[in-house]
């Protein structure tokens, strides 16, 4: 370390001048400017900004009232429902760490998750308590006499058939809204001392090992919060529709950014394409995040679900996995106005944007729709984002044909993976976090993600992106989905080989007529070597947060067996 940079002045810090960045600020201050209106709405259910900061209270005050704040988390199993977006502010409020569970695992994954972050508490909505209850026992039998049973509270919900909830309190469970009963309403609670304090922990979706612990802390929550906000230009009083899950990255920041901009918050128990329509024309929805698959569904909808024209432009955020210039196009027609994003739970979520240029909007939609599914520019609470060779460090050239690994770094970057120093020492080598991502940097400056480094086509030594070859597939008239993975080739090492959905009123009685015109598709407009040598029809496997499962399709490819040598 050199010697301290030098200042004009010796002034110190003090308590007037200076605090720990968190956002839990943002409901105190939604409570005191807009105690009325709608902060959380759930079918018949509806809270107040005044109303959400004291049941907060109330959950925190109930915790901490039971030993649970610093160094404790609190794992919470539930769809989007207001007990888990009130749990983004009651929990941290005690000084515990918040974990909110993909509802989409199974039982074991789910014990692995709750021993491995040692939870003190369990919250589970009725729906999910048998899973809670099975991963409880897989710990138990795992643990024997060292087990100790969390607090375990079940989210009751009054759309829902209530047998579920009944069974649940019959197996001693202490039901939410009971809970908030012994927590104070103006329990004082503590910003914390340090803002490097944990928020959050969210575990990465493990596909090939056990799952990461990505731990999150409050400045990069509070700079997140208002950097999401920002990007999207969001009003104050925006409603935002819930079709994202707020257990993916923590609703990618769009939990805290609400009580910031003390927008409303419109919950979405269940996402069906009529929800979303209908949240539209009834609830006043403004803004919405969702991955691709999400919109795919929504403009390939029958017309019995879809209510057109928009009744006012709805900004939608697109992350996840890379849109295809047809969907972005599709979207645009029907008036969505779409903001392409791109991040990872490591960055808090989405962390670059595809920054919209007001000269783009007279090219021809085709060439707008190529600019706009580039993944772009950092956020503004970003400080670093580059395209490097991941062997040297060293950035590629800006010519959008360099191949490089994505990396970045700043405040909007985790703390690190919980309990796993190997991990931590690969993820962030040479001051970088390493993504994991192949990719390119354009003249302009905009990066552009060309493949997971694990997903890349090696064949006959020529590098293909997956991406690339999907992004073709989509254009076709028949096709709904399409992912694209490595087989064996017995020529070539590998060669591309397309899974593929069909489209709702396509003739699949002839499998090989439709592939073959695929392919010829592919042909006309892609290198040779891109086309895929294999197309394969049926549903696609799909994680909770609607991305493509690649690593089950390459089982797949791979039970397939190499594709023959031809003869001809």
């Amino acid at each position: 370390m050199g010697s301290p940079e030098r200042d004009i002045d010796d002034l110190p810090r003090n308590d007037a001048n200076y605090t720990a960045l968190t956002p839990l600020w943002f409901l105190e201050r939604a409570a005191v400017v807009h105690p009325d209106r709608a902060a959380v709405v759930h079918g018949p259910v509806r809270y107040t900004w005044a109303e959400t900061y004291r049941r907060c209270r109330r959950l925190a005050s109930a915790l901490a009232q039971r030993s649970v704040g610093h160094g404790s988390t609190v794992a919470v199993i539930a769809p989007n429902v207001p007990a888990l977006y009130e749990a983004h502010f009651g929990v941290p409020m005690s000084g515990a760490v918040a974990n909110c569970v993909n509802i989409r695992l199974n039982a074991e994954t789910v014990a692995f998750l709750l021993d491995h972050s040692v939870a003190e508490v369990v919250m589970v909505d009725q729906e999910f308590f048998t899973l809670a209850e099975e991963s409880l026992k897989i710990l138990a039998e795992k643990k024997k006499w060292s087990f100790r049973p969390p607090i375990l509270i079940v989210i009751g919900d009054q759309t829902c058939d209530s047998k579920p909830l009944q069974y649940a309190l019959g197996r001693g469970a202490i039901e939410y809204e009971e809970f908030l009963k012994t927590g104070d309403p103006e329990f004082n609670w503590k910003p914390p001392k340090d803002e490097w304090h944990s928020i959050a922990l969210g575990y990465t979706s493990g596909t090939t090992s056990s799952p990461k612990g990505v731990v999150l802390h409050h400045r990069g929550a509070y700079v997140m919060a208002l950097g999401v906000a920002m990007v999207w230009g969001m009003p104050e009083g925006a409603v935002y529709l819930w079709t994202l899950p707020m257990f993916h990255c923590n609703g990618w920041c769009y939990t805290w950014a609400m009580a910031a901009v003390c927008g409303t918050n419109i919950c979405l128990r269940q996402v069906s394409t009529k929800a979303i329509y209908s949240g539209i024309v009834n609830q006043g929805v403004t803004h919405m995040c969702a991955a691709p698959v999400v919109f795919n569904n929504l403009i390939n909808a029958p017309a019995s679900e879809t209510f057109l024209p928009l009744p006012r432009v709805v900004n939608i955020m697109l992350a996840g996995a890379a849109p295809t210039p047809s969907l972005l196009a599709a979207l645009s027609v029907r008036g969505f106005r779409v903001t392409h994003t791109y991040g990872l739970s490591e960055t808090y979520g989405p962390s670059t944007v595809c920054a919209w240029k007001p000269e783009w909007d007279s090219l021809p939609l085709e060439e707008r729709s190529r600019l706009h599914c580039r993944q772009g520019v950092r956020y503004a609470a970003l400080e670093g984002l580059d395209v490097v060779d991941p062997k040297t460090m060293a950035p590629v050239p800006a010519d959008g044909k360099s191949y490089g690994e994505i990396v970045m770094r700043g405040n909007a970057v985790m703390k690190g993976y919980l309990k796993n120093p190997k991990a931590n020492a690969e993820a962030f080598a040479g001051g970088w976090y390493h993504s994991g991502d192949l990719g390119v940097k354009h003249p302009d400056g905009y990066i552009e993600v060309k493949d997971r480094m694990k997903d890349i086509i090696i064949s006959g030594g020529e590098n293909i992106s997956s991406i690339e070859v999907e992004k073709v597939l989509y254009a076709h008239p028949a096709v709904l989905e399409a992912s694209v993975v490595a087989r064996a080739d017995e020529q070539w090492g590998e060669s591309p080989c397309a899974f593929v959905t069909l489209k709702e009123g396509v003739d699949a009685s002839d499998e090989a007529a439709v592939g073959g015109d695929i392919m010829r598709f592919c042909r006309e407009r892609m290198p040779g070597y891109w086309v895929p040598k294999s197309v394969v029809f049926g549903p696609l496997p799909k994680t909770a947060t609607g991305k493509i499962k690649k690593n089950e399709l390459r089982i797949k490819a791979k039970e397939l067996g190499p594709v023959k040598k031809s003869r001809m």
